[in-house]
């Protein structure tokens, strides 16, 4: 539990960046959590205002059994399927979760409070299992502040733009690459509109784009650390802030300032006026994962008003312990950022290559954190189906 003296000592630079305009997120759910009341002293005392959760999530939580055990045992006796049960879990983690957050959703009129659950990862190179997928799950969550976490694939771009258009909150997750990102913000106009021409109320839908972060540098590092020249070195930690700034740019040409003369800011401009919501970026794996790095770089360097930073625990509890926020670290810094990422090409490193890589091992690894929780939850029923017999 945080106690009120810690909360006091520790809450300043978690203020400072939710009044910069970044609503904070914690990447985790746990039914522990949930049930312990930790989840609601991180709302109340450290300006958590949403959560995220993906395979890897669950596969930890559900993995360890804690909590789960009255559950299982009865999802036993019923003989359902394994994939039957994990949604049952799942789902009531969520909707348990955005309860606690719901009156964050009220207030921020839908704005924050939300929770996020994603789709069979195995649907991500499949448009209609995605679109069924995703009509499920929130029916199932039936909550106003549940958002359906779809993969930025090809095969998840036009999911995007039907489950929009049928007024269901999405959070668009794995996203590397400039162009895909664009392709994504596309997607959300294009349901909009849809939802628009079927008479739903734009007010109510509301989009983020969980652009990942740490992932890039890993992949981008690693390349520069073979070449090893002086030049190389140099740039390591960089790549992923140059391309996150560089997506908050292409957001601002998207959904900035009303009369914008590209062809999105003219679809964003007419949508504006009809009550819709802009679809916020999201920095996703904030976590660093090379301890060189300070804990908090993700954090500390990637402020920018109407912006989501979801966090792993650990970086929560840094952030709120040392992060130096300075206000907004983002939208001065587009040329550097361009220059950081043609630096890397010119040693040879291809951005093309690298994001192509990030998405396939991302949809990858949530297939593979699945499968473990699958088969976690396969010996649990079969145990208990005997012992209850």
């Amino acid at each position: 539990m945080i106690t009120v003296t810690e909360a006091t000592a520790t809450a300043g630079a978690l203020k400072k960046l939710s009044d910069a305009g970044v609503s904070i997120w914690l990447d985790d759910l746990s039914r522990g959590r949930i049930a312990s009341g930790n989840l609601a002293g991180l709302v109340a005392r450290r300006h958590v205002v949403g959560v995220t959760t993906n395979p890897s999530i669950f596969q930890a939580a559900i993995g360890s059994g804690t909590g789960y055990e009255e559950q299982l045992a009865d999802l036993a006796v019923r003989g359902v399927t394994t994939d039957e049960a994990v949604r049952m879990m799942t789902t009531a983690d969520v909707r348990a979760a955005a309860d606690v957050l719901r009156p964050v959703y009220d207030a921020t009129g839908g704005r924050d409070g939300r929770v996020s659950i994603e789709v069979d990862p195995r649907l991500a190179h499949r448009t209609r299992p995605t679109i069924a997928e995703a009509k499920q799950l929130a029916w199932l969550v039936e909550r106003p502040n549940v958002m359906i976490k779809i993969p930025a694939t090809k095969a998840g771009l036009p999911a995007i733009t039907e489950v929009v258009g049928q007024g269901i909150s999405v959070n668009v997750t794995l996203i590397f690459s400039l162009e895909r990102y664009r392709e994504v913000m596309d997607a959300y106009l294009a349901g909009l509109e849809k939802a628009q021409a079927a008479g739903l109320d734009l007010a109510s839908i509301h989009s983020v784009a969980s652009f990942f972060v740490s992932r890039v540098d890993s992949e981008i590092d690693k390349r520069l650390t073979a070449l090893g020249t002086e030049g190389a070195l140099a740039l390591k930690g960089r790549a992923a802030l140059a391309n996150a700034r560089l997506a908050y740019e292409a957001y601002e040409e998207v959904f900035g300032s009303a009369g914008n003369p590209t062809r999105a800011g003219a679809r964003w401009t007419a949508l504006s006026g009809a009550r819709a919501n802009k679809q916020r970026p999201l920095w996703a794996s904030t976590g660093v994962k090379d301890p060189a790095y300070k804990d908090t770089l993700y954090v500390d360097d990637l402020v920018a008003p109407g912006t989501v930073n979801t966090m792993p625990e650990a970086t929560l509890n840094a952030a709120a312990d040392h992060g130096d926020i300075t206000g907004d670290t983002v939208t001065g810094g587009y040329a550097q950022a361009r220059a950081d990422l043609a630096a890397v090409e010119r040693l040879g490193i291809s951005y093309d290559e690298v994001v192509r890589v990030l998405e396939d091992e991302g949809v990858a690894k949530f297939e593979a954190a699945w499968q473990d929780l699958l088969d976690t939850v396969t010996k649990s029923l079969d145990s208990k189906g005997v012992d209850g017999e």
